[in-house]
């Protein structure tokens, strides 16, 4: 059995990965702040299904708390690290840039440090799509130069993919460091576009558009990229980055309409200039995932919308 430490655990893609390593028979510490990004009884929420099986153990605590790390790593002398809590967001990060900072990127050290220290065999880091910018070259591969991010919130990524460049190279720890495009799905996050339109639609208020509609992204369903994560556990390498994404990018005009018709509403919108560290398009090239994971998305967009909408409605109407 396999003793694995994920965090950001209660969060939208952590509890949806840790309920299907828990489910998998793997040992599971889950690490969150439990912050109040969004409702923290939503984070609870969402690990509520396993708090109540022996191999599940749920931590309230800070990935800034490196006494809490370090007793942590002693006593469970994890196999795994799967790094997933940051702080998340283009916008907010460019409100809050020290916060991105300490968290995304000092969080990330301390991390490494725990890992490194305590002999972890493999470490996983959640990085993001947002390193790629406005990178005019389509799709995205993991070959492309990322030097010009556009938030600070992407900055943070690309120091973290960094770091556990410089650690797998220093003291040879196995990392695998994971492009997330634009992730959806039920338990969404509800600063994003699919919960935001969802429930402006369902309540009549005005979806804000910003530029003309025409910018894209990968959206990419929670399941295929726990599907991702799961097979980056096993993957033995030294230092490795893989985007995971749907590879079929979608406007914002096309999400739209798509939520109308799932919905049977017609959305009010409201046009709005494009916003600062937004990028035009994502779009992943997912070649090497595919040779190497054996990574395989499977869920198109509509169909996923669907799923999520179905979730909101039971769930938060």
């Amino acid at each position: 059995m396999k003793t694995i430490l994920v965090t950001g655990c209660a969060g939208f893609i952590g509890s949806h990965l840790s309920v299907k390593l828990v489910k998998d028979g793997c040992l599971i510490v889950g690490l969150d702040n439990l912050n109040d990004y969004y409702n923290p009884l939503w984070k609870l929420e969402n690990i509520k299904e396993i708090n109540n099986y022996s191999n599940f153990k749920f931590i309230k605590g800070d990935i800034l708390d490196k006494n809490l790390l370090a007793n942590l790593f002693k006593k469970h002398k994890f196999d795994c690290v799967i790094h997933l809590a940051a702080r998340a967001g283009v916008r907010p990060s460019i409100a809050n840039p020290e916060l991105y900072e300490e968290v995304n990127i000092r969080g990330t050290l301390n991390m490494l440090e725990a890992a490194r220290n305590h002999e972890v065999k493999k470490f996983i880091f959640a990085s993001s799509s947002s390193v790629y910018g406005n990178l005019s070259k389509i799709p995205f591969s993991e070959e492309d130069t990322v030097n010009f991010p556009v938030s600070p919130y992407a900055a943070t990524k690309k120091a973290g993919e960094e770091l556990c460049f410089t650690y797998s190279h220093l003291y040879d720890l196995p990392i695998i460091c994971l492009r997330f495009f634009t992730v959806y799905g039920p338990r969404g996050r509800p600063d994003m576009a699919p919960y935001l339109f969802t429930k402006a639609i369902f309540e009549g208020q005005t979806i804000n558009k910003y530029g003309d509609g025409s910018t894209s992204r990968d959206y990419t369903y929670i399941n295929d990229i726990v599907k991702g994560v799961i097979s980056a556990i096993n993957f033995k390498c030294k230092y490795e980055i893989f985007n995971l994404g749907n590879s079929q990018p979608v406007t914002l005009n096309k999400f739209i309409n798509n939520l109308e018709k799932i919905t049977g509403k017609k959305a009010a919108i409201k046009k709005m200039p494009m916003q600062p560290g937004d990028v035009e398009k994502t779009y992943a090239d997912i070649i090497k995932a595919k040779k190497y994971l054996k990574y395989n998305p499977r869920t198109g967009f509509y169909e996923g919308l669907k799923k999520f909408v179905q979730w909101y409605k039971k769930e938060r109407m």
